[in-house]
């Protein structure tokens, strides 16, 4: 299997080839991956090591107060990894009462971390590699220091404005550093110590979860160590949605991915129009709008779920919203969940055939704004994913996993591995999977072509943004549909792609230009 090498679309990169790859949205990370690969690694190895230094080379976008899910091809089967967290046992609903929605800073959005746990337990099932071995370049870049990104210190500088009023985080992470600046991290280094040589027990039962559990009594927030103590991975069975001669596969709820695939399931009842036109888009976000509802109607942690899974995958439904398609864009009254677009991704492949899809994110840029004093750990603030509505589904409650916005994507034709993908963005990625499934399997694109490609969002009110590089009469197009359409000057809000895709010998993986990441191989 070959693939297209023509770039359609203005770009400084192309597609690599390699018989191993890792992509990532960080060089430091990516080479941290390669470097596993090298030492005797597998894919996992080479997955956890990128996830590991990402962490202190990205605090933007992630770090040990994370999240995570994961979806792997081991060889012979495809598995998945939910590794979010729960709400704090002492969040009862009176704790947020007279609030209109949940905070989205401060120690009443901090939820269980789940990262740590996602690391150990991949790499006591699949690494090869001991667990130390996996935190070596982390560690050495928070020690000895790391050249920050343009587009990291660009975001450093805005979370600073917003979440300097924190003294810990302050004290941590300001003054915000410029491009090129060198930046260490001490207390993040003996914090990776710490996890690699107790293999996470110091992060949910030892010195680090104490740390947690003091500054929460201090500040009147509700984490306690018993929460990290219960705190479980949970191994799940990817779900599958078949499209023409593919099959997309998600994490199941509490993540949006089912999203991607019920918007897919719409779509492959419909005529597949030449990529790029008003009508290829028209389809496509009419048939998101009808997932994005669906999602913010129904997704929660699969406990609470009202509809389960098979219902909102049901066939004969999705061809019926199918058929609701047509010339125009069909009013749909806005609702919504809280939604961010800070995440990293990274996807590995190594030459034995394992391929992984694994994403965490601190949600909102840096998080809560919460940073434990003297360890460096930036605490998520996934806690901003719930409801208050005491008749959603997704209402907050104790121990309960909130509404997530991370998904790792995985792609299968004829139950063999052909695409291990993600889009980093909040609300962009269940579209992001959306756009890169049709770019490379209706129009044949490469990976790094489909990730070049400009890209439309549908925002969570429904509106249609438009990326810059759409001809303008695309948007006039548009609009006389019915759309409320206009272009978005905003980079960040189209995601970050990183995808490989496997080819007969080999791999070709592709890397997002609006990210300062890249994919390597050997």
């Amino acid at each position: 299997m070959a693939y297209d090498s023509g770039q359609p679309y203005p770009s400084r990169r192309s597609p690599v080839s390699a018989r191993n790859l890792v992509a990532s949205s960080q060089p430091l990370a990516v080479e941290a991956g390669i470097q596993a690969l090298r030492s005797g690694g597998n894919a996992v190895d080479a997955a956890l090591a990128t996830a590991i230094t990402l962490t202190v080379v990205e605090p933007n976008n992630n770090g040990l107060g994370s999240d995570a899910f994961c979806i792997l091809w081991d060889g012979s089967e495809l598995v998945g990894l939910n590794a979010s967290g729960g709400a704090p046992a002492l969040w009862d609903r009176d704790r947020f009462a007279g609030r209109s929605q949940m905070p989205d800073v401060g120690w009443d959005s901090v939820t269980v971390p789940g990262a740590v746990s996602a690391w150990v337990a991949l790499s006591d099932k699949y690494g090869r590699l001991g667990f130390k071995d996996l935190f070596e370049s982390g560690i050495h870049y928070a020690r000895e220091g790391f050249h920050v990104g343009p587009k990291s210190a660009y975001y450093w500088q805005l979370a600073g404005e917003n979440l300097g009023k924190f003294d810990d985080f302050a004290e941590h992470f300001l003054p915000a550093p410029t491009a090129g600046d060198l930046v260490r991290r001490p207390d993040l280094a003996r914090s990776l110590e710490l996890i690699a040589e107790s293999g996470g027990e110091a992060f949910y039962r030892g010195e680090l979860g104490q740390a947690m559990d003091a500054a929460a009594r201090e500040a009147g927030g509700a984490l306690r160590l018993a929460d990290l103590d219960e705190h479980q991975p949970i191994w799940v069975t990817p779900t599958g949605m078949d499209y023409r001669n593919v099959c997309l596969h998600e994490i199941p709820p509490n993540g949006q991915g089912l999203a991607a695939q019920i918007a897919l399931g719409i779509l492959k009842h419909l005529e597949p129009r030449d990529l790029d036109t008003p009508q290829w888009i028209h389809q496509q976000a009419e048939a998101m709008k009808i997932a994005i509802r669906a999602a913010f109607d129904h997704f929660a942690d699969p406990r609470a779920m009202r509809l389960d899974i098979e219902s909102l995958l049901d066939p004969g439904s999705l061809e019926l919203a199918a058929a609701t398609i047509g010339d125009k864009a069909s009013p749909l009254p806005p609702v919504s969940l809280p939604v961010s677009h800070d995440t990293v991704y990274l996807t590995a492949a190594d030459e034995e055939g394992m391929m992984v899809s694994f994403i965490q994110s601190n949600y909102m840029g840096f998080g809560s704004g919460i940073v434990i004093p003297g360890t460096g750990i930036s605490m998520q603030n996934r806690g901003a994913g719930f409801s208050l509505d005491p008749n959603h589904p997704n209402v907050v409650a104790p121990g309960k996993r909130p509404f997530h916005t991370i998904i790792p994507g995985f792609v299968t034709q004829e139950d063999a591995p052909v695409l291990s993908f993600g889009v980093m963005g909040g609300h962009m990625q269940h579209q992001g999977h959306v756009q890169m499934v049709t770019r490379i399997f209706d129009g044949g694109q490469n990976p790094q072509v489909a990730s070049d490609a400009p890209r439309w969002h549908v925002y969570p009110n429904f509106r249609l943004g438009l990326e810059q590089g759409y001809d303008p009469g695309v948007a006039k197009e548009l609009q006389a549909m019915g759309h409320d359409v206009g272009f978005e000057p905003l980079e960040h809000i189209f995601g970050g792609a990183q995808l490989i895709q496997r080819l007969e010998n080999g791999y070709v993986g592709g890397s997002d230009h609006r990210k300062e990441g890249l994919v390597a191989g050997y």
